[in-house]
């Protein structure tokens, strides 16, 4: 039989209750409070080193986020790194087994809404508050750090700023389809939660460890370049195809590239660059900061319809009872 109406029927109905419930809950305070926090203390240092070490730098406002060219574990970028996947989870975990354990959810699809609606009205609400929570963290940072510095940004600082914004926003994605997923599989909020926790601990500090080695068992290296004490490319090329299929990763790999425009790019790059008579070591221009990352962000893009399309598939197959 063919369903009546447009599948997308009632989508802002959700989206709006969600919104509404979302705002008025402590949970979300509580985890906004929290990124707040987390990203307060390596602000306020980084603020500091940059006013006594710094003389003149093009990318003032850059360095609030990646203060040492690199995403390290004193930065806001790395703190958002292992904040946003605890928020996104917190949001995503309980949003379809809530329902069921509420007795809710027969009464929701008894309403002119389709299964459709319903999955993408809660993970729509979802994403809008954890942008609303990254926005007033990004003001945050960029407001304190015109105010205690007394340097406005440039254009181009001002833009790659809102780039990783919105990196940060699509990392943020991929992690709320996670939990929602695992929210359509178990009923169970508590076990729904824990397993969303631990592939994000598997993602984040494990599997950097267990993908080299992986790699060295597909393509083993060649003795020549043991010898030598380099890495042989093809270990190379499957350790870093390994390490991208971690949100994780992809997410610092974004954005180092975005927030540090004067980083050296790897050897081959460089050569690249001296070979067309740039200067190694000079501020990489904008357009080509995009053209390094867009597999980053196409990839945590592809990986949220992915996961989502995963939750819609076996939402669809489960049987919803009074």
């Amino acid at each position: 039989m063919r369903r009546e109406g447009s599948p997308w029927q009632g989508l802002g109905t959700v989206m709006l209750k969600e919104l509404a419930d979302h705002f008025d809950s402590v949970r979300v305070l509580l985890l906004g409070l929290l990124m707040v926090l987390a990203a307060a203390v390596p602000l306020y240092g980084t603020i500091d080193e940059v006013r006594k070490t710094t003389a003149e730098d093009p990318f003032l406002l850059l360095k609030l986020f990646s203060p040492g060219g690199e995403v390290d574990t004193l930065s806001v970028v790395a703190i958002l790194g292992f904040v946003v996947p605890i928020i996104a989870i917190g949001l995503g975990f309980d949003s379809i087994n809530g329902e069921h354990n509420r007795r809710t959810l027969s009464r929701i699809m008894a309403q002119p809404i389709y299964r459709d609606a319903l999955l993408a009205g809660k993970f729509f609400a979802g994403l809008t508050v954890l942008a609303v929570n990254l926005m007033c963290l990004f003001l945050l940072v960029v407001g304190l750090g015109v105010l205690l510095l007394g340097v406005p940004p440039s254009g181009e600082e001002f833009t790659r700023s809102l780039v990783f914004l919105v990196v940060a926003i699509a990392y943020g994605a991929a992690w709320l389809a996670l939990a929602m997923l695992f929210s359509v599989l178990f009923r169970s909020p508590a076990t729904a939660a824990l397993m969303a926790l631990g592939i994000w601990l598997l993602m984040a500090l494990l599997w950097p460890m267990i993908s080299p080695y992986v790699a060295q068992l597909i393509a083993p290296p060649d003795v020549r370049y043991l010898l030598l004490g380099i890495m042989d490319p093809q270990t190379q090329v499957w350790q870093d195809a390994l390490m991208r299929i971690s949100p994780y990763w992809l997410f610092e790999e974004a954005a180092r590239t975005i927030l540090t425009p004067t980083k050296s790019l790897g050897p081959l790059l460089d050569q690249l660059r001296a070979l067309r008579g740039e200067v190694v070591g000079t501020a990489l221009p904008l357009q080509e900061s995009l053209q390094l990352v867009w597999v980053q962000i196409v990839g945590l893009i592809a990986g949220t319809i992915v996961l989502f399309v995963a939750t819609y598939v076996a939402f669809q197959r489960q049987e919803v009872r009074a």
